[in-house]
């Protein structure tokens, strides 16, 4: 399995929020392997109020700003990691959120680090599945490209796809900036 190509992450981001549906995200761990079907993300860009890279780079999104293809894992309301893609050019400060995956390789790990036994509840939000495929805060800024923490490309024909608002923000509330898979039951919240 080979991981997708920079060039796919280096372009508009609403558009690499919806093609990454049905891709594969794949993490090799000394614990085993963790592999799920991405099915819900969503797009933060640089004018936009909910991304933080809407007002300049810091520290903290850095990342953010290229070069695109990476990750920016970051912690949010004091308990939680989220997994984004950075993507659009460099110095363009947008990525998207991996909002949901449907587990498919390593279930019992997933299970074990999520000390949840039903399928539907391993991944379907951002935290569950960072937990469930064993991302951490070293995983911020790690090549998407290369490693053991990548994603790869599916097999199966593009997927019906949903666009609509966010969920969890408090700005930008209205953006049609949100796309999940038709009828899947592993995303976060219909």
């Amino acid at each position: 399995m080979q991981p997708l190509p920079e060039e796919f992450y280096n372009r508009e981001t609403t558009r690499v929020a919806r093609e990454l549906l049905g891709h594969l995200l794949v993490h090799h761990t000394a614990q085993g392997t963790t592999l799920g079907k991405i099915v819900e993300t969503e797009a933060y860009l640089q004018g936009d109020p909910a991304c933080h890279a809407a007002k300049k780079m810091t520290p903290r999104n850095r990342v953010m700003f290229g070069p695109p293809g990476r990750a920016y894992v970051y912690f949010t309301y004091g308990m939680h990691y989220c997994f984004n893609v950075v993507t659009n050019a460099e110095g363009v400060g947008e990525a998207v959120l991996i909002r949901a995956l449907e587990p498919l390789e390593g279930l019992e790990l997933m299970i074990k680090r999520r000390g949840r036994p039903k399928p539907e509840e391993l991944c379907s939000g951002p935290a569950r599945l960072v937990q469930a495929m064993g991302i951490t805060k070293e995983h911020n800024q790690c090549i998407l490209t290369q490693g053991s923490l990548f994603i790869a490309p599916s097999l199966e024909p593009p997927p019906d796809i949903v666009t609509t608002t966010r969920i969890g923000i408090k700005e930008g509330v209205d953006l049609p900036l949100r796309f999940y898979i038709q009828g899947n039951k592993f995303i976060s919240r219909k």
